[in-house]
């Protein structure tokens, strides 16, 4: 299985399928490079390079005790992105891994980036501050971290139906899909999905984004519950002047899998953007 190794010596796994120009995916929480299933092997069949790596702490990669702040995440991709020698590459992020798009963005630049794709993510912010009223109380985050730690599996078991579904009253995925999202979620370490939680809730990322100069894409589900949109899709997509927004109608946090046929369409509609520009 290839790895790759960051600034701090820790060993990260990917995937590298396909040729062509490449595609980064970025996972959410707490997953790992495997949710991106259904884009990876769609988009490396349509004629892309496609990397997923599972982000340090989750998956097949090491689980170290430290660098779960986005700053060191951003660096992580920054170092795969030199490992393989990427260039003229699309990001995209989904739910936290939208963080670490931003932040890439704006610590370590454009030069070997041409778009940027957030899905579900979760800039600018989501926390309720001053400066955004409408964002979600701390106490919130408070208590999920205290359920994390005291009954990690459980929390998550429950956790994972409005994931998929958002404020959905039938379920859009089976069974069988919601026990593979529990397999992901195990791999995890309970550090690295603690910390993980404390950073994409406690980070602001409205710097970031005024930052962002290229093509970007912004995806997210109408009824999300996670990551509402009306608190950071909407937000973000007048923040980042470069940006369109498609939002599905009816559709919660996980778009990616629930709507995979059409998300798979419009990336590859945005992704042929620039081959067609002859860039």
């Amino acid at each position: 299985m290839p790895f790759f190794k960051t600034a701090d010596d820790v060993s990260l796994f990917y995937n590298d399928w396909g040729t062509g120009r490449p595609v980064v995916l970025i996972h959410g929480w707490p997953l790992n490079a495997d949710f991106w299933e259904p884009q990876s092997t769609y988009l490396a069949a349509n004629g892309y390079r496609v990397i997923a790596y599972d982000r340090r702490g989750f998956g097949r990669s090491d689980q170290p005790w430290s660098g779960y702040d986005y700053d060191t995440l951003a660096d992580d991709l920054d170092a795969l992105m030199l490992h393989l020698d990427l260039r003229q590459a699309t990001l995209v992020g989904f739910s936290m891994g939208g963080g670490e798009v931003a932040r890439y963005l704006s610590r370590h630049g454009t030069a070997r980036v041409a778009q940027a794709v957030l899905m579900s993510a979760v800039t600018p912010t989501l926390k309720k501050t001053d400066a955004h009223p409408n964002g979600i109380d701390q106490s919130v985050f408070d208590g999920l971290i205290k359920a994390l730690e005291e009954d990690r599996h459980g929390f998550l078991a429950n956790f994972r139906e409005g994931f998929f579904n958002g404020g959905a009253r039938e379920s859009s995925v089976s069974r069988g899909v919601l026990d593979w999202y529990s397999f992901l979620t195990s791999q995890a370490s309970l550090r690295a999905i603690t910390a993980c939680a404390r950073a994409w809730s406690d980070t602001d990322f409205s710097l970031d984004l005024g930052l962002i100069n290229i093509p970007t894409l912004i995806m997210h589900g109408e009824l999300d519950i996670n990551v509402p949109p009306d608190i950071t899709a909407r937000l973000a997509s007048r923040m980042i002047a470069t940006s369109r927004y498609i939002e599905y109608e009816g559709s919660g946090h996980a778009i990616g899998i629930t709507d995979r046929q059409r998300v798979n369409a419009d990336l590859l509609v945005f992704l042929e953007e620039i081959e067609n520009s002859g860039n």
